[in-house]
């Protein structure tokens, strides 16, 4: 895990102090609203419906348990006792009094954690694979060059105030865990014919108002060119993006308006001007933050050995089975495994954890994880480094404390935006439907029989639940005062990216939670043996969806 150098210490503590004298100035009058806003976004700082928001950054989703108390104890002392876990693999505080704000950007600073550039037209936090460094079909850790680019990103003179705010993921994997599509750019780690690492480059995607699958510009970039690369991309950006509307803003709508072939020459005309310059990333750079994500002192292990033990342990409970084969992945390190762990509870808001379940979290990383936990963009927490042996004993800690729900990838495993319960953006109050679905299919097996889908809740069509890329997708709208949910089929963030297709009129919010019913029906009725939703969906099309729904509502 990456520690602060001399900078990032200088640099977080001199931008805490700098934000407790403008908060004085807020709260003594000096400085109005209007002249505050601006100052508090750069500090991650939001003033939603009903209070402000702090979000806080969760670099590539990475967490100490250290790191992880510290926030429960911000949770417990400064909010109502929860924190909320985004899609960007931060963490959100829905609560703050603004005259505690800069002291808890100084027990954060205390941690090496800090909420800068988490809003305002910048660069955000760089987000990445949950399993890095764990999964067997890594290429390469993306843990270091997503550090790269934090160093390089952050407070970077150039692009703190762009066209609109700019988000990049990272996966090391050919197997797209970090959505990497609909991003403004999205990189993914692969190598050439002569296996050198490099990076297929794409732009444009994201989602919100116009959602967009990302375009390859680049199908490989040397390594050591990362920067440079980025550095170019986000020039062209800069320079072209629309800045008079703020709808047309984002790189997507430039790289549509030019076509992805002409973005892409730009790009490499801008790149040539500095591609063997200041940027070229030297090897001993890239060693020395590797060094920082060396692997763990893993046991050795045997795999039989381990499993047995596990089998033994399974048929002696039921429902840690079901818990070991739906939330618990594969391991690269023989007699380990990855454990995912469930924020999506019935009934209570995808995401949300209490400051007693990140201390219990927290103790298990400590002891079992080797001190790390991750944050999924799913709004799930991850314990990378687990023995397979200590699987039992985990997962009881987990029961005990309301963590244990065995839904990962399921129809309740659902991504959702806080809504009209926080949000001043929302026009609907997304929580309480994604509620009532997960209360609806609350049985386990009844989930398992129905098999993979995601399923995502936006508020408004800001889309920060995603859910043009879910398997079904709701976004609620207003009308004349009444809330409705549209609903989208199809979509995906894998590396099958589609933007789902919206199905026909919307409906009312008593009506919605038995649309889903009836659309979960349809396609258990039209599945072959082994389909997923996805794969049923794109085999039959919208219509038998379409004609029964309407039909039945």
């Amino acid at each position: 895990m990456y520690r602060y150098d001399e900078f990032d210490h200088q640099l977080v503590k001199e931008r805490v102090e700098q934000f407790r004298g403008q908060i004085a100035r807020r709260l003594s009058g000096a400085l109005k609203e209007e002249e505050f806003k601006p100052l508090r976004l750069m500090n991650g700082l939001y003033l939603q419906l009903h209070a402000y928001m702090l979000r806080v950054a969760i670099p590539y989703g990475i967490l100490s348990s250290r790191q992880l108390r510290m926030l429960a104890q911000i949770a417990r002392v400064y909010d109502k006792g929860f924190g909320h876990f985004t899609t960007r693999q931060n963490i959100q505080f829905n609560w703050p009094r603004l005259e505690d704000v800069a002291d808890i950007l100084t027990d954060l600073a205390s941690v090496e954690m800090h909420c800068i550039q988490t809003s305002g037209n910048c660069i955000r936090n760089v987000t990445s694979d949950q399993y890095a460094g764990a999964s067997a079909d890594e290429i390469a850790d993306p843990r270091v060059y997503c550090e790269i680019i934090r160093q390089w990103s952050s407070l970077h003179p150039e692009f703190s105030f762009l066209p609109r705010k700019f988000k990049i993921a990272l996966t090391g994997a050919p197997n797209d865990r970090a959505a990497v599509r609909v991003h403004d750019i999205g990189l993914m780690v692969c190598r050439n014919q002569d296996a050198e690492i490099g990076f297929t480059v794409m732009v444009g995607g994201g989602l919100g108002r116009t959602p967009r699958i990302g375009d390859t510009i680049r199908d490989f970039l040397p390594e050591r060119h990362l920067l440079s690369y980025l550095e170019a991309i986000l020039r062209v950006y800069n320079q072209l993006g629309r800045r008079d509307n703020i709808y047309k803003a984002r790189i997507k709508i430039l790289v549509a308006a030019v076509g992805a072939e002409k973005f892409a020459a730009l790009v490499e005309e801008e790149w040539e001007t500095i591609r063997d310059g200041a940027l070229s990333l030297p090897q001993t750079e890239i060693d020395r933050i590797n060094a920082y994500f060396a692997p763990p002192t893993f046991e050795a292990l045997q795999d039989s050995v381990a499993d047995q033990v596990l089998a033994d342990a399974q048929a002696q409970n039921s429902d840690f089975a079901r818990w070991v084969t739906v939330n618990v992945a594969p391991h690269k390190i023989p007699g380990y495994a990855i454990v995912n762990i469930s924020l999506k509870p019935e009934g209570r808001p995808p995401g949300d954890a209490t400051a007693e379940q990140m201390e219990a979290i927290a103790d298990l990383a400590k002891i079992y994880s080797f001190d790390e936990i991750r944050v999924t963009h799913e709004q799930n927490l991850v314990l990378p480094h687990v023995k397979k042996s200590d699987l039992a004993t985990i997962w009881q800690r987990l029961v005990d404390h309301d963590l244990a729900t065995a839904n990962l990838n399921l129809i309740s495993d659902m991504i959702c935006c806080p809504g009209m319960d926080y949000c001043a953006l929302a026009t609907a109050r997304s929580i309480p439907i994604a509620a009532r679905i997960s209360e609806r299919f609350a049985d386990i097996d009844r989930q398992r029989g129905i098999g993979e889908l995601r399923l995502k809740i936006s508020g408004c069509i800001n889309a920060c639940g995603h859910h043009h890329v879910g398997g079904i997708g709701l976004l609620g709208v207003d009308r004349r005062g009444e809330e409705y949910y549209q609903i989208t089929l199809g979509g995906s963030a894998r590396d099958d990216a589609a933007i789902g297709k919206i199905i026909g009129p919307a409906f009312p919010a008593d009506m919605v939670v038995d649309a889903v019913e009836t659309i979960i029906e349809i396609y258990l009725d039209l599945r072959q043996k082994d389909e997923t939703f996805l794969e049923t969906y794109r085999r039959v099309g919208v219509a038998p969806f379409k004609e029964k729904l309407y039909a039945a509502h």
